[in-house]
């Protein structure tokens, strides 16, 4: 078959000569082969130029953002680096707050969350790969110191409202106006002369001087008591009650709830009594204390 061969006519124009050109098949072959070889390589080279210029303008481009990337991943460090420096004035405010308000200090090693600090970036990455894998550890780890500053913030403030209503129910003011009478300790009694243990402190007014609650507490008692006369007992939490004697008249009903410095009655001479005083007594789980000594303010 490729030893045939073809012939090609050329016409010229009318003035011309009749041409016959014989060429073998085989060549005709070999020719559409090479000119098919060329149009495919062409456009191999064509593609793989414009393949080239797509990838270095697309990798101009990551490069770029890569770059920008970089900046904002050592920009976030930085501010890291900030907040840990401003966690560190929380730490350091707390520890000021415990050691004001006697709670138990929080161990280094406690803080740290048990693993010393922020672990290290693997060397194999890239420049731009280790700042971010770093931005990262360090945001991880700033985030669970605060959740663990968060927990015992909120521990010191549970200390100091339960210290906040400790105070609260704590006698700590005189009960009226008047003249210091007598103390607490052994007095000698105005009616025998001999001395006696008094419990509390007296307190001398006219009559109708009022009388209040030296802290928040509930009445548990009024009515009278004996050698006391008109009483008025407060129990205050916490083991504190007071008590309220000689009253010529009461403002509160057993069960109410009173805060410090509200008037529950008025001074009077009912009972063991020379003259209008109140006889003021503080106890604390059922033992009798000075009462001087729960007193804060000036008389």
């Amino acid at each position: 078959m490729f030893r045939k061969k073809i012939t090609l006519i050329m016409i010229p124009d009318a003035s011309g000569i009749f041409k016959q050109v014989k060429v073998p098949v085989a060549s005709l072959y070999i020719a559409g082969g090479a000119l098919l070889v060329l149009l495919v390589a062409g456009l191999f080279f064509t593609s793989q130029y414009f393949n080239d210029q797509v990838a270095q303008k697309e990798l101009a481009r990551l490069q770029n953002e890569n770059t920008e990337l970089a900046s904002q991943f050592e920009q976030m460090r930085w501010s890291l680096s900030e907040v840990e420096a401003r966690y560190g004035d929380l730490v350091e405010k707390e520890i000021v707050l415990r050691s004001a308000f006697d709670l138990p200090e929080i161990d280094i090693q406690e803080r740290q969350l048990g693993v010393g600090g922020p672990k290290a970036v693997t060397t194999a990455l890239s420049t731009t790969q280790q700042t971010a894998q770093q931005a990262e550890v360090d945001l991880d780890y700033l985030l669970r110191l605060s959740r663990f500053e968060l927990e015992k913030y909120d521990e010191v403030h549970a200390a100091l409202d339960d210290l906040q209503d400790r105070l609260k129910h704590t006698p700590s003011i005189w009960p009226c106006k008047g003249w210091y009478s007598r103390g607490y300790g052994q007095k000698y009694d105005p009616f025998t002369g001999y001395k006696r243990m008094h419990w509390g402190i007296d307190l001398a007014n006219p009559r109708g001087t009022q009388i209040v609650a030296t802290a928040d507490g509930k009445v548990i008692k009024v009515g009278n008591q004996g050698g006391m006369g008109k009483t008025v007992v407060i129990d205050h939490g916490y083991g504190f009650k007071t008590l309220y004697g000689h009253l010529s008249k009461s403002n509160v009903k057993r069960g109410q709830r009173v805060k410090r410095g509200e008037v529950i009655a008025l001074m009077g001479s009912t009972g063991y009594s020379t003259g209008p005083h109140l006889h003021y007594e503080v106890s604390r789980n059922g033992k009798r204390l000075n009462p001087r000594k729960y007193i804060l303010n000036e008389k």
